[in-house]
């Protein structure tokens, strides 16, 4: 009996006394009481892909440009910016009265400093520094940034948000080599990390800033316009078990869970007290991400081959059931839905699955049975979800399958290892990304397929290199559509990971708590409890 199986068993009963014993915050309005969607094992976000460590730097870090409802770039932590020289040089000048928390100014120095840390490990900044000539602070409130040529996407490369953002920090930490984590949290955002109060696997804890200054002007908006912190402390509690999870949240023990599992939304929709709904219209698009480097997949027939066993349908109800309402399969490259999203090629789905003919594929490419190592998280229910179904998956297709039992945080520490598995390193696992990474191609970092200088998984493919890069000089939308249909179409050719298709992810919450932000993640400015 699987996980899904065994909490359709589950009673409402049963759920409750399943809850953690958290002090109830039933007249506590200073203090929101959180469950993420993992544990934090990880704290630099420049280091990593991790939502999870994203969604903690938002509150630590602020950002140049924040991202409104309809993703649209807006100035954050800037004034404004000037562009000049036809569009080859941009100075962005910082807002009077920013301040880091421990209450030294944020100087152009440092924003310089981390947007040199940042473009080393984010797709989109690393186009933005190959178009870069220089980058200099010739004044405490001005960075000026010389190009080659023209990048009017600069404001959306810094500000998007997605995979990495671009957290600013002092010099002194964006100075750490880009392959080297972060581990003192010191922002200017509009709370500070309360790094004595960490414990592993299971807290981490927030405090307002006072001395954060939000913008003037505007309305919250996503990661745009002020940020105003509502609640003096935010706990995020770490609660693996999803029933334990629900009866921490009926109880009032908890106020906010991120994602709740799909077998037990119905139980929670009865309670009176509690909202279910759904934030991120953008969804999430599942992953099976592949080791490019190492065999088996360093042969992209071996890949090519592998995409007849895919069946998206599966992965999809594995993760949030049989409402066909909350997931889609048939999906590429592109979010569905969305401008620039394309069927090119996307038989390689809807033929009739054969594994005996996959296994002859896979043979015929050259797999000799080699061991293939899946690094699986077990203590993330969505993919959880997915590795369950690609263990099976590969198994019926034939493959020398080594499945490692791990909780995320040991997996996102690992996948960074590039090395074979006897040195760590590893063959395949499951991960997904928000909708909203993958509107174009500047924010999927596996397009830009540049080897071991690029993302994880580290494919090599030039020609979708290059028509990704091609992408960033294509004038209009039409134009773009057409080379997004290039672009996924060569990405059949080897892909860099197998999409699994889109599923929506619901929240869960008390209807104590209001004022959260709409967008594509997790956000606590603008929140407000009692």
């Amino acid at each position: 009996m699987n996980r899904r199986d065994v909490l359709k068993t589950l009673s409402a009963s049963a759920v409750a006394l399943a809850a953690p014993r958290i002090a109830s915050a039933a007249v506590d309005t200073t203090t929101l009481r959180f469950v993420p969607q993992a544990d934090l094992a990880v704290l630099d976000p420049v280091f990593t892909t991790a939502y999870v460590t994203r969604n903690h730097a938002f509150m630590v870090f602020d950002t140049l440009y924040g991202i409104d409802e309809s993703f649209n770039p807006q100035p954050q932590m800037l004034a404004g910016h000037a562009v000049e020289n036809d569009g080859k040089l941009w100075k962005l000048t910082l807002r009077d009265g920013l301040k880091f928390h421990d209450g030294e100014p944020v100087l152009a120095k440092d924003a310089l400093a981390s947007i040199k840390r940042w473009a080393q490990r984010d797709a989109f900044g690393t186009s933005l520094l190959s178009a870069t000539d220089e980058m200099t602070a010739p004044s405490d409130q001005v960075v000026q940034i010389r190009l080659k040529r023209p990048f009017p996407m600069l404001p959306l490369a810094m500000g998007h948000g997605s995979n990495t953002m671009l957290p600013v920090m002092p010099e002194r930490l964006a100075n750490t080599s880009s392959s080297q984590a972060v581990t003192e949290m010191v922002g200017s955002g509009p709370y500070r990390f309360l790094a004595g109060e960490r414990v592993a696997g299971s807290l981490a804890a927030y405090r307002k800033f006072d001395g954060y200054v939000p913008r003037p002007d505007g309305q919250p908006s996503f990661t745009a316009g002020p940020k105003i912190a509502n609640v003096e402390r935010v706990e995020w509690h770490t609660i693996p078990d999803p029933a334990t999870a629900a009866g921490a949240l009926q109880a009032g023990e908890i106020d906010w869970w991120e994602q709740p599992t799909s077998d037990l939304l119905a139980l929670l929709r009865q309670n009176k007290a509690i909202v279910v709904e759904i934030l991120d219209r953008a969804g999430n698009i599942g992953f099976l991400r592949l080791n490019s480097l190492l065999p088996p997949f360093d042969n992209p027939a071996v890949k090519r081959a592998l995409l007849g066993a895919v069946n998206q349908a599966d992965f999809m109800m594995a993760v949030v059931g049989d409402d066909p309402a909350m997931w889609r399969d048939k999906v590429g490259v592109f979010t569905p839905g969305t401008s620039l999203a394309t069927d090119a090629g996307i038989e390689v789905f809807s033929s009739p699955r054969d594994y005996a003919r996959v296994k002859r594929d896979l043979a015929t490419a050259g797999y000799n049975g080699e061991k293939v190592t899946f690094i699986a998280a077990t203590d993330f229910p969505a993919i959880n979800a997915l590795c369950e179904v690609s263990a099976d998956m590969f198994r019926k297709a034939g493959v020398n399958l080594d499945y490692q039992a791990l909780d995320w945080g040991t997996v996102t520490q690992r996948r960074n290892i590039a090395g074979p598995p006897a040195q760590g390193g590893w063959n395949a696992h499951c991960t997904y990304t928000a909708g909203y990474d993958l509107l174009n191609p500047a924010t999927n970092p596996s397009l830009n397929a540049i080897g071991r200088a690029g993302f994880v998984g580290w494919p090599t493919d030039p020609k979708l290199a290059a028509l990704r890069s091609v992408w960033f000089d294509t004038p209009d939308l039409a134009a773009q559509q057409r080379l997004c249909q290039d672009i996924q179409l060569q990405f059949w050719q080897n892909p860099p990971y197998v999409p699994l298709g889109q599923f929506f992810q619901a929240t869960a919450y008390r209807n104590t708590v209001s004022g959260i932000l709409r967008g594509s993640f997790t956000l606590f400015w603008n929140v407000r409890k009692g």
